[in-house]
């Protein structure tokens, strides 16, 4: 530390470029510091830096990191800690453009598998990126000291050396008890778990904090169930969601997209505090929407749309401007592509024509003019032949009463199992259009995707960025993906902007198989080696980023304007 300090007396009022030779290993008293790249100037991207706490100043415990869903929550519950210091620093660093910038990769509620907090039972890594300090474009000696010497090793008191092994303690315990509810809902084949007296609805359309007064989540009888769960003496309640086809009703503001977006974002866990944290949902659930405009490439939509106009071919289907039907209809055969067990979907955000045609319409359009088979027609196949379930927010359409096994009524936010109610009705009042009967449900095709279709050169040098969370720029390509859902923070994206790096520079898909298998491949490759693993500087700074599930990486594939694909038989 006595040396860096000695360095940037030295450097101070020398140009900008004069602090690249600070990169190195730095020992403090209580960690090292680890400079590992270094802005090219005041207005670039921060410099990255990692400090290393050895065992002897901030132990882990080995229990801690003996399964892969405690590690990730005690370095959340850690990152955490990190996050709030970083927000609450008193200390200001002086200087133009990005001068004294500290940014932290900070968890939202989600707990995920992010790089920045990195523990094993040698070392805790805290990676951070700073702002090194300028006047104009020259190097600000006095104010980068006091960055090194008292604003990071403030930080570090903070968090890492005063987190307290409880507070760990408790992240890794609500770890252990969402694990064993997932346990019991592969056991019992239901699909979505939610707690009674969890908070459901967030405070806005822009914020992901649970709203304050919400009304408890409240199981109905008949679909409520107890699970034993560790660290607790009293087993937990709520409502199971089996297996099959779930439709939940109501009226308009009642919460019925409430619930189905607390589902939806129930593939993740949630810290403790979030409303949602025992609100668990089937980690191969996708949720599907239409999407207006968006390319498609090499699509087997037959199952859903075939003999239209001009003979156009819907077994290898491609198109540069989808329409809300045909998008629907593409989005789900790729979450089946990739391995979907567990479709979501709002009639809000759902193309009409997709999801019904009635009696009168089939009256005036014959079958035979019509190319497209309404998901009415084809959920129970994807139940029954391919094991599918379908969870369907429906407010408009009492037809689905007759494919449903679940009917659930929202009345104001407290759900109702109405489904002898919904099949009475039904009886009374019997399905009058006609059932388009194809009997099998159709093929799922394999594609596997050519390696032209990754074109990252801008320029002399390749390059991949994200830009927040809905978009990646690849080269001179904009992938845009701002109606996929579930993908919840921007260091998912930040990632999956690496792994298209990585495909690029390893050839990576010209070695893989079928989509499906690459996406196993690259789950396998973070399982086994790490988030940092697909960085292009492994053992560095590994960047901002967060392990996103393979069903969004498949999403922004999918949505590359360049895609090549073949189809395999």
């Amino acid at each position: 530390m006595k040396n860096l300090m000695q360095q940037l007396k030295q450097l101070d009022g020398k140009g900008y470029k004069a602090y690249k030779s600070l990169q190195g290993h730095y020992k403090y008293d209580r960690f090292s510091l680890y400079i590992d790249y270094v802005q090219g100037d005041p207005f670039a991207s921060p410099s990255k830096i990692r400090i290393v706490v050895p065992p002897q100043q901030r132990s882990i415990k080995e229990e801690w990191i003996e399964t892969s869903y405690r590690k990730v929550a005690a370095e959340d519950a850690i990152a955490r800690t990190v996050g709030r210091a970083v927000a609450g620093g008193r200390l200001q660093v002086k200087g133009s453009g990005k001068s004294g910038a500290i940014l932290f990769d900070t968890p939202g509620q989600e707990i995920l598998e992010r790089s920045a907090v990195q523990i094993d039972s040698a070392s805790t890594t805290i990676c951070i990126s700073v702002g090194l300090p300028a006047n104009g474009r020259r190097i600000n000696g006095r104010e980068a000291e006091k960055l090194f010497a008292q604003v990071i090793p403030s930080i570090m008191q903070k968090s890492i050396f005063t987190i307290t092994d409880q507070e760990i303690e408790r992240a890794v315990q609500l770890a252990d008890q969402q694990e064993a509810i997932r346990v019991e809902m592969r056991d019992q084949g239901w699909v979505a778990f939610i707690a009674n007296g969890a908070s459901l609805p967030r405070e806005s359309g822009v914020s992901n904090r649970p709203l304050k007064q919400a009304v408890p989540f409240q199981s109905p009888e008949e679909n409520e169930v107890a699970i034993s769960i560790p660290h607790r003496t009293e087993p937990i309640t709520g409502m199971a969601i089996k297996k099959g086809i779930t439709l939940i009703v109501g009226g308009g503001y009642h919460g019925k997209s409430t619930v189905l977006e607390a589902i939806e974002r129930g593939v993740y866990s949630h810290t403790k505090g979030d409303g949602r944290e025992f609100v668990l949902t089937d980690p191969d659930a996708v949720k599907i929407r239409a999407e207006d405009g968006r390319q498609i490439t090499g699509v087997n939509i037959s199952p859903f749309i075939s003999n239209l106009p001009h003979k156009q071919d819907t077994q290898f289907f491609s198109t540069e401007n989808a329409s809300g039907s045909t998008s629907q209809a593409a989005n789900v055969m790729e979450a089946l592509e990739a391995g979907a067990t567990t479709l979501l979907i709002d009639e809000d955000t759902s193309a009409t024509n997709f999801m019904i045609r009635d009696h009168r319409m089939q009256q005036l359009v014959k079958q035979e003019q019509e190319p497209i088979t309404p998901f009415i027609d084809k959920v129970k196949q994807m139940r029954d032949q391919l094991n599918i379930s379908t969870i369907l927010v429906m407010g408009g359409s009492g037809d689905y009463f007759a494919v449903a096994d679940e009917v659930m009524m929202m009345d104001e936010y407290v759900p109702h199992n109405v489904t002898e109610k919904a099949k009475a009705i039904m009886e009374q009042y019997p399905m009058e259009r006609n059932h388009a009967n194809t009997g099998k449900f159709g093929v799922i095709s394999d594609r596997r995707l050519k390696q032209s279709s990754l074109q990252t050169q801008k320029g002399k040098r390749a390059k991949t960025q994200a830009k927040g969370l809905t978009k990646i720029l690849m080269g001179r390509t904009e992938i845009s993906f701002g109606q996929t859902e579930q993908l919840t923070d921007a260091s998912q994206t930040r990632m999956i902007a690496e792994i298209i790096s990585y495909l690029d520079r390893t050839n990576g898909l010209e070695k893989a198989g079928s989509l499906a298998e690459l996406l196993t491949t690259i789950e396998r490759k973070i399982d086994h080696n790490g988030l940092a693993s697909f960085t292009a500087f492994p053992n560095q700074h590994p960047g901002d980023i967060a392990r996103p599930r393979k069903y969004e990486i498949a999403a922004v594939l999918n949505r590359i304007r360049t895609l090549k694909v073949s189809q395999l038989d």
